[in-house]
């Protein structure tokens, strides 16, 4: 059955929407392609003519990635060669995500006068932040439509013209039957029938760390930068915490983990409580189980239930 799970990625923008006027063919996603566009800005891709399923636009000043949608996730898009003969690429279950940046060194620092880092990325020096904003796409993908938190390729360095580049023949390009074989995420410069080169040596076991939840304790965002990512839900009712979880586009490992953090802090707490107790109860003029008690209606007092109101907000697509 092709098409199952949600065809929209919650959030992405579909300003650039070019499904209508190329349907494509219907799949059931099993491989992940990441390209660079080579650019600072999200590409008109000729009106749709070599536009992938996702445009991921960095928003630097916020730190967070801004969707752009082209094609439904489970619609075959246009970004990559197909030659006659040969191997599907398009069409071969194959979503595709082009990340607005570059991979070429000759832009690692500047680039006609702008900043790397600051006006534009160079994907292969990616700051973490962003990676961790890739993986929750990757996360995404694996939850909803099964495509495996794996890549088992080499990504190597662009350096386009020289030897030992990642373009044109590379060494790490896959040959039609390992493409027809593969799962998981690989670049644009894997994939058979092509000659490019992106997107470079991008860190993905690092998006890969952060979509399976394996981050370092420094790397996890502060609540304000949780609470950030806010979901409108229709007639402005209010929803349980499972339900915010449930939408918070793979972010709810981490609130589980928080959560965590906090009970376990809460558990040491009564312990050392209790612990001060009972020396305090060494001395007959205190009431060792009054202390216990008061003790304990603090702790529970600090645990508190949040309601959250979401507002309403109109779909674009529907306004």
């Amino acid at each position: 059955m092709a098409k199952t799970g949600p065809q929209k990625y919650p959030g992405a923008s579909l300003t650039y929407w070019f499904q209508d006027d190329f349907p494509g063919n219907a799949m059931e996603s099993n491989v992940g392609v990441l390209h660079t566009t080579e650019g600072r800005t999200v590409p008109g891709y000729r009106g749709g003519r070599d536009a992938p399923n996702f445009t991921a636009l960095p928003d630097i000043p916020n730190r967070k990635l801004r969707w752009y949608q082209h094609f439904d996730f489970d619609t075959s898009s246009r970004a990559l060669m197909n030659l006659a003969g040969g191997v599907e690429t398009n069409t071969a279950n194959a979503v595709q995500v082009e990340l607005v940046g570059t991979c070429d060194e000759r832009n690692a620092v500047t680039w006609d006068g702008k900043r790397a880092g600051v006006d534009y990325i160079f994907w292969p020096a990616a700051p973490d932040w962003l990676l961790a904003e890739l993986a929750l796409f990757v996360r995404w993908s694996y939850e909803q439509h099964g495509i495996r938190m794996q890549s088992t390729v080499t990504w190597k360095a662009y350096k386009k013209g020289q030897v030992g580049g990642s373009y044109g023949a590379n060494g790490v390009r896959l040959t039609g039957a390992q493409w027809g074989a593969y799962y998981g995420w690989l670049g644009h410069q894997h994939v058979p029938e092509n000659d490019h080169g992106d997107p470079g040596n991008i860190n993905f076991a690092r998006v890969l760390e952060h979509a399976r939840g394996v981050i370092e304790e420094d790397d996890m965002p502060t609540p304000a930068e949780l609470w950030s990512h806010r979901i409108a839900v229709p007639d402005g009712r209010q929803v349980s915490a499972a339900d915010i979880l449930g939408y918070s586009d793979a972010r709810h490992d981490v609130v589980y983990r928080e959560i965590v953090a906090v009970k376990t802090q809460i558990t040491g707490l009564t312990a050392t409580v209790q612990t001060l107790a009972g020396l305090l109860g060494q001395h007959d003029d205190v009431d060792t189980e009054t202390v216990v008690a008061a003790v304990r209606e603090a702790i529970a007092a600090a645990v508190i239930d949040v309601d959250v109101t979401v507002t309403s907000t109109p779909n674009p697509q529907e306004a």
